[in-house]
């Protein structure tokens, strides 16, 4: 309640009410924060002090020693080249398969959307590792597509499998769903309205892609960029059982160097490496989500 004076000052009732909403608020949010800080923050500011502080006779000192065998390493170099270049590969193939596909699922009316919806989805519903050993059964070396092609008098193909390729296949089909998902749910800030004006106007479906639809989904594509970037890099499952034994992506890299060498340190500074790169692509993300609260004031 407002009350006014006879000088004229207004005083507003409702500042207590309003300050007692922001403490209960606070309150809410102190458990999830505290709980965030105690499971991500500190871990990673220990795992950080732990590759760059060292116990000696002398107590802790300084130093790089853990970074400098890793980028003079040529074997781990190898690997964290073929984890960049599986997850630029992942990333351009989602991009190309699921935005047709989000398109789709925006834009038809027809019943069979839903079932193309459907099947966009059963991906999500299959664990990793049932879905690495059906591949491997069915692109692997004398699996389904080897004996289909024997039966119709072809020759084999070179099967992706223990290669760089097979972890690619095996990411692109586990990371479709929450791709389209995520595209969908940008395309839906599309006015049917702009749509439809432009092709009144004569614009055909290039045109209307490339000065419609594109510049209005551009911080959703990053956001999806940023998500596929962060599961696809760090990801262990598929890379370990469909990849190759060397090189080896970071994930199954960093489990290898902690169990089988017991160099826990050294496990540490690449999983540092491997956040640190992962950071990089989530201030896209962060910046996406600053920019679209901007444009809503």
């Amino acid at each position: 309640m407002t009350h006014t004076s006879s000088s004229g000052t207004v005083r507003k009732g409702g500042t207590a009410k309003r300050n007692g909403r922001g403490l209960t608020g606070l309150l809410l949010v102190s458990a999830p924060v505290a709980l965030l800080g105690w499971l991500i923050i500190y871990p990673i500011f220990n795992a950080v002090a732990r590759t760059l502080f060292t116990a000696g006779d002398e107590g802790l000192h300084f130093s790089l020693d853990t970074y400098q065998r890793f980028f003079t390493d040529g074997y781990a170099l190898n690997n964290l080249w073929l984890t960049l270049w599986v997850t630029a590969v992942c990333a351009a193939c989602l991009m190309a398969i699921c935005l047709p596909l989000a398109l789709y699922l925006r834009f038809a009316k027809s019943r069979v959307a839903a079932v193309v919806q459907g099947l966009a989805l059963f991906p999500m519903f299959v664990p990793s590792v049932i879905l690495a050993y059906a591949l491997i059964r069915t692109i692997g070396p004398n699996g389904g597509v080897d004996l289909v092609l024997n039966a119709v008098g072809l020759p084999k193909i070179n099967s992706p499998y223990l290669t760089p390729w097979g972890p690619v296949i095996g990411l692109v089909w586990d990371n479709i769903p929450l791709t389209t998902l995520m595209l969908v749910a940008g395309l839906g800030g599309v006015s049917d309205n702009a749509v439809e004006a432009a092709r009144d106007a004569g614009a055909r479906r290039f045109a209307l892609l490339r000065y419609i639809i594109l510049p209005q989904i551009g911080n959703a594509m990053l956001v999806v960029l940023s998500f596929t970037v962060l599961g696809i890099f760090s990801a262990f499952t598929l890379p370990y059982v469909l990849g190759p034994a060397s090189p080896e992506m970071m994930g199954p890299f960093m489990q290898r160097t902690f169990s089988q060498l017991s160099d826990s340190r050294m496990a540490v500074t690449q999983a540092v490496i491997t956040f640190a790169i992962c950071a990089c692509f989530g201030a896209f993300y962060v910046r996406s989500i600053a920019k679209n609260r901007e444009a809503r004031r």
